[in-house]
């Protein structure tokens, strides 16, 4: 049995059990601990630390899912085989980017985590049926390569959803389905010919997309969003020959403003003007949770918008289904493109997807979601007011989040980290400005919180943010 020493530093505000897991990861990462060295039981090593059973089954669980160490039983805890550095030599660790601070991926959402949908009221046994009929069918259909574009069933179904919820009108051969948002910024820049080109993006506004257009060869110009959304006028002043405009008017990410009609006609003056080029991210479609969602910015255009818009705030992001939608004159170039670069994902999901719309349940679904995602969040705002006023400057503007300030001098990006250790998934408000000043805040989201731990999960955000 291995031989470890420890150091505890009860003085800190690391909890006991992430120390003694980080202590021995180092070890494994380092050599010292090699690949099926046995490690000490829990009770052995709880009494050679004066801790619980408890704190070291934690340590040893979460060295078992990052698959550091294997479980045995009784035989006990083992370090797991792992490939030798050597191999890796040319590896170099990436920089420490947004995707830090995203969750383990195709984990459960944690209380607090954005951009996933309600877990608890998804309804899984109508979708299930939904996928397994049209795996059947697709398996039992001719064998021949699909539409790269995406499946016409789906489109037309896209195209009919687009002009009730969305107001825009577009053939179904406008339509043509991405692997989610990325995937249609992709196609977008690429079929515009936007490669070594300024673009807008909005500041505060996500950074993936800032990082996304900056991988694709643009130069970015962070514009200013105030209460009315995108300031025209400011872009005008800061890139007056950007070429392309990346927006989220329907409701602002992150603050959740909805874009004034003005500054709506100001941006397409801009864009007829200047012969530039809109990228509509209508990422949540028509979840207003109040009152109805005004209409997309492509209903009001003649050919200079390009809307995109996502199945994963409203189905599951598990789905990496989006689509776009391209003006008529454009559609053979962004067929072609699709079909040498960029072809729609599978088949079954997109047939599974256009029954749930074309059977109405999609329809239903978002009108469930949306009396549940606003009681949840009345909920959130009512219990952070209750116990977290003093370090919270509690705001419930931002879509579906809560926009909470911090009235402390901590960094929302430790207290996020922090939090992640504790169970719960908070976004820090900082990395989505690009120029100081950096406002420091936390976005909270609303899909998945429990009112039956809620107090005990403000509370404890409360405390990390006290702690600072």
């Amino acid at each position: 049995m291995t031989s470890l020493s420890i150091g505890l530093d009860r003085s800190k505000k690391t909890p006991l059990a992430t120390q003694i897991y980080t202590a021995v990861r180092e070890a494994i990462e380092s050599g010292k601990l090699a690949a099926n060295a046995k490690l000490p039981s829990w009770r052995d090593l709880a009494a050679q630390l004066g801790v619980s059973r408890g704190t070291v089954r934690i340590a040893y669980e979460r060295l078992i899912d990052e698959q550091l160490a294997v479980g045995l039983g009784a035989a006990g805890t083992r370090v797991a085989q792992r490939p030798s550095l050597s191999s890796a030599s040319e590896w170099t660790p990436r920089p420490s980017t947004m995707l830090d601070l995203f969750r383990d991926f195709g984990k459960p959402p944690l209380p607090f985590q954005m951009g996933v949908p309600a877990q608890d009221a998804f309804p899984y046994k109508l979708w299930s049926r939904i996928v397994t009929r049209e795996a059947r069918r697709t398996a039992l259909a001719a064998v021949s390569y699909p539409d790269p574009r995406g499946e016409p069933d789906l489109r037309r179904e896209i195209a009919a959803y687009l002009a009730i919820a969305r107001g825009i009108r577009c053939s179904p051969s406008q339509v043509l389905v991405t692997a989610g948002f990325s995937g249609a910024l992709g196609l977008a820049i690429r079929g515009l010919g936007l490669e070594g080109k300024k673009a807008w993006v909005e500041d505060p506004g996500f950074p993936l997309t800032r990082t996304a257009l900056t991988l694709a060869g643009m130069a970015t110009a962070s514009v200013p969003v105030d209460d009315q959304g995108l300031d025209i006028a400011a872009g005008i002043g800061i890139a007056a020959d950007a070429a392309l405009a990346v927006v989220t008017p329907g409701q602002q990410a992150p603050l959740g403003v909805t874009m004034s009609l003005a500054r709506r006609l100001a941006l397409l003056e801009w864009a007829r003007r200047n012969d530039a080029w809109i990228v509509e991210d209508d990422y949540l479609s028509e979840l207003q949770l109040e009152g109805r969602a005004a209409p997309a910015l492509a209903s009001l255009d003649d050919g200079q918008v390009l809307h995109c818009g996502t199945f994963s705030k409203t189905i599951s992001p598990a789905l990496r289904l989006g689509f776009l939608v391209v003006p008529p004159d454009m559609v053979a170039r962004f067929g072609d493109l699709a079909a040498c670069l960029a072809p729609a994902p599978a088949a079954t999901i997109q047939c599974a997807v256009a029954s749930f719309l074309r059977d109405r349940h999609y329809l239903r679904h978002l009108r469930r979601m949306k009396r549940l995602y606003a009681a949840r969040r009345q909920a959130l705002v009512r219990c952070l007011r209750e116990v977290a006023a003093d370090v919270l400057d509690v705001q419930a503007t931002a879509g579906m989040a809560v926009l909470a300030r911090l009235r402390t001098p901590v960094s929302d990006v430790d207290l996020a980290l922090r939090a992640l250790s504790f169970g719960l998934a908070p976004t820090p408000l900082s990395p989505w400005y690009a120029h100081a000043p950096q406002p420091r805040g936390l976005l909270l989201g609303v899909t998945n919180v429990d009112e039956r731990r809620l107090v005990v999960d403000c509370q404890r955000l409360a405390e990390l943010a006290r702690q600072g």
